[in-house]
């Protein structure tokens, strides 16, 4: 089927929007590479003047995922990276400095705005889309990250003592103080009071967003003991026992004290679960992920799902993305990684779609503009424009010359929703920044204006305190082995 171009774009709009999507000379100054991350290669990908290609818009495949999830404490083996494609120069001056790419799409596929839809560009965050995509795919919006604990000892009820190591697993990406002292008050309700030996952590176990699994080890340690716990694991608590009205938990003090030190190891074949924990579920992690644009939890959970090239694969397979139109180096959006508008647009549609298949929004996991905290709280905050918005943004200030995304959706007053991705390279993204404000503004005003986008706010903080801890006894204590 044919793509036409929507007839209600009117012509007076149409003329404000075609002057936004017109490029300026490229300043021979930008051409060189800043580079800020590690990702990132020596040398800089070559420039090229391709062929600006069109053709018809192809639905996303509803083929099962190839990707098995992994289980509790091993992730899939990386896949590596295919070579990295070059970067684009649209053949088309602009007005601001830099390089953009434009698609905006009616729900029903009709092309509303196009420019350079089949390049190129540095997506920055907006690659975390992708990575929610997959992780929503292979583990299903029920899922919850599961830190479970340990023993290879005896237990002494007369003395609340384990005479042995306490012994954690898991890789739940959104662990954190409030839920070790929650751990600490399971254990107490077990029993559980004192451990001889010392705390062994995997070498995948994260804590209060620390990459480094000894550092993550050492801050449970002390957040279980209430003699060493820090005050901000303390406030963290008590803020979170407030927002769910636990008066009991409010008043206690859990502890759990650990008498050897800390170390990196993994569960003995003689150990003895005592009880679990579980995380948010995968939809409520994500909105906080993606509200703050968090790059460590979007790393995490990509590593759970096999890596940026397992991502890749999987948006080849199943949503017929060509090989030359996306490369990723990364599951967050850090350093050099290529997707063209077009690729952007089918992958945001399939999001779209794998949360309406569990009857759920994208406002659901994305921020919304103007009321959501982070990254969109201080965009479209006219009283008209708030709540009209619901977007991914993306931003590296020095990598590529500077690069701005924002992809998402925007609601009009004539009742339609648009679909849309901008991608801006090599110039300030500030100005970037209010260039794709100005565009999807002109939009709206197009349809009649901004309209908001029905949506019930849920304060972030309770999204992640959606935790549950249980003894991995039916009733509810310890029982030493034979």
């Amino acid at each position: 089927m044919k793509r036409r171009v929507s007839k209600h774009f009117r012509l007076n709009n149409l003329a404000a929007i075609l002057a936004l999507l017109m490029f300026a000379a490229w300043p021979n100054n930008l051409l060189g590479q800043q580079q800020t991350t590690t990702t990132e290669p020596a040398q800089p990908p070559s420039l090229v003047r391709p062929t600006v290609l069109t053709r018809p818009l192809t639905p996303a495949s509803s083929a099962p995922a190839t990707i098995a999830p992994p289980t509790a404490n091993s992730a899939p083996a990386p896949v590596q990276p295919a070579p990295m494609p070059d970067i684009a120069r649209p053949p088309i001056p602009t007005t601001i400095t830099g390089l953009q790419g434009v698609l905006v799409e009616t729900l029903d596929g009709r092309v509303v705005a196009e420019q350079a839809a089949d390049q190129a560009f540095n997506p920055a965050s907006a690659v975390k889309l992708a990575t929610s995509l997959v992780a929503l795919h292979n583990f299903g919006v029920h899922h919850r990250f599961i830190t479970a604990i340990w023993t290879d000892g005896t237990f002494d009820a007369s003395t609340g003592t384990i005479n042995g190591n306490l012994i954690i697993s898991g890789r739940d990406p959104s662990f954190h103080f409030e839920h070790a002292v929650m751990v600490a008050r399971e254990l107490n309700r077990i029993g559980i009071r004192t451990v001889t030996g010392d705390l062994v952590v995997p070498p995948q176990f994260t804590m209060n967003f620390s990459w480094s699994a000894q550092a993550s080890g050492n801050s449970f340690y002390d957040t279980l003991d209430a003699t060493r716990r820090p005050a901000a694991a303390t406030e963290a608590w008590k803020q979170e026992r407030i927002a769910l009205g636990d008066v009991e938990g409010l008043q206690s003090a859990p502890s759990v004290a650990v008498m050897g030190a800390v170390y990196i190891g993994t569960v003995p074949a003689n150990a003895r679960m005592l009880l679990v924990h579980r995380s948010s579920t995968l939809p409520d992690i994500l909105k906080v992920l993606l509200c703050y644009s968090n790059n460590f939890m979007a790393e995490r959970i990509g590593d759970n799902v096999g890596g940026p090239e397992a991502i890749r694969q999987y948006l080849i397979k199943n949503l017929e993305i060509r090989p030359d139109e996306v490369h990723l180096a990364s599951t967050s959006g850090l350093g050099v990684n290529r997707v063209t508008p077009r690729a952007m647009m089918k992958i945001y549609r399939a999001l779209r779609d794998e949360l309406a298949k569990n009857h759920l929004q994208p406002s659901d996991i994305l921020p919304v503009a103007g009321i959501d905290p982070g990254t969109l709280e201080k965009r479209f905050t006219s009283a008209q424009s708030r709540g009209s918005v619901i977007a991914k943004t993306g931003t590296l200030v020095r990598t590529d010359g500077g690069a701005s995304a924002l992809v998402g959706q925007m609601n009009t007053a004539n009742g339609e929703t648009m679909l849309f991705v901008i991608f801006n390279q090599r110039g300030s993204v500030w100005r970037f920044r209010e260039n794709q404000d100005t565009i999807i503004t002109q939009l709206q005003n197009s349809r009649g204006g901004p309209a908001p986008f029905e949506y019930h706010p849920q304060a972030l903080a309770m999204r992640l305190a959606n935790t549950e801890s249980e003894s991995a006894n039916q009733n509810n204590e310890y029982e030493p082995a034979p």
